[in-house]
């Protein structure tokens, strides 16, 4: 199905420079995200409504969520879980509408939400604990780390391939599932499978920023946590 031409195509395309369809609908959607915010902080009253409303019931559920597992510490970085997670659903939850993409079926957004995770986790035990934060990867008993240190790397290296191939794997056969329905039977067979995603849309950008609280959460715990 041919996602639709939006204003982006066509302003590159007069230039000969092409855009892939994945990376024009993360710049909508994040267009789309500051709009909305936009919307919601322009009348911020005591008694929220509104989009407000809205945007506080989201925020606000996350925010004890991520607080829950890292600690008063975690409200520091909650703006980096908030935005990922209104970002990763809305990729999602746009590959509903016909003819649109989710960037998060494909696999260099995915990547690089991962990326990031995995940059700002570790930026995040630099900071908190400076040189010592080598000791994460040493394990708890000394004479054990020649044997912990590359069991540990794997560990940390594997993370944004895991984050980012469940992220892709779950969208892309989710939107090609839809796509296959809505093709042999257009109108009334699509729609449970529709309802399904939009629960998964929003269960795959929770487990995503869930999984993200847990490490940076590691990242950041003191060492006599481990």
């Amino acid at each position: 199905m041919e996602h639709p031409i939006l204003f982006l195509d066509l302003l590159f395309g007069s230039f000969g420079i092409h855009i892939p369809p994945h990376v024009t609908y993360t710049w909508m959607i994040i267009l789309i995200l500051a709009g909305l915010g936009l919307l919601a902080s322009r009348s911020i009253s005591l008694v929220p409504k509104g989009a407000q409303n809205v945007f506080e019931l989201i925020i606000g559920g996350l925010e004890d969520f991520m607080v829950e597992i890292t600690g008063e510490e975690g409200r520091a970085f909650f703006p980096f879980i908030a935005s990922f997670f209104l970002f990763i659903m809305f990729c999602n939850l746009i590959g509903l509408l016909p003819g649109f993409l989710s960037p998060t079926s494909n696999i260099n957004t995915t990547l690089s939400l991962a990326l990031c995770t995995f940059v700002y986790t570790h930026y995040l035990g630099i900071k908190y604990h400076g040189a010592k934060y080598i000791k994460h990867f040493l394990g708890p008993i000394p004479a054990l780390a020649p044997l912990m240190i590359p069991i540990e790397l794997i560990s940390h290296f594997s993370r944004p391939v895991s984050l980012s191939i469940r992220l892709f794997s779950n969208i892309f056969a989710e939107d090609v599932l839809i796509v296959v329905i809505a093709s042999i039977i257009p109108y009334l067979l699509p729609l449970p499978f529709m309802a399904l995603s939009l629960f998964t849309a929003f269960l795959q950008a929770f487990v995503f920023v869930l999984l993200a609280c847990i490490y940076i959460a590691g990242a950041v715990a003191h060492e006599e946590d481990h």
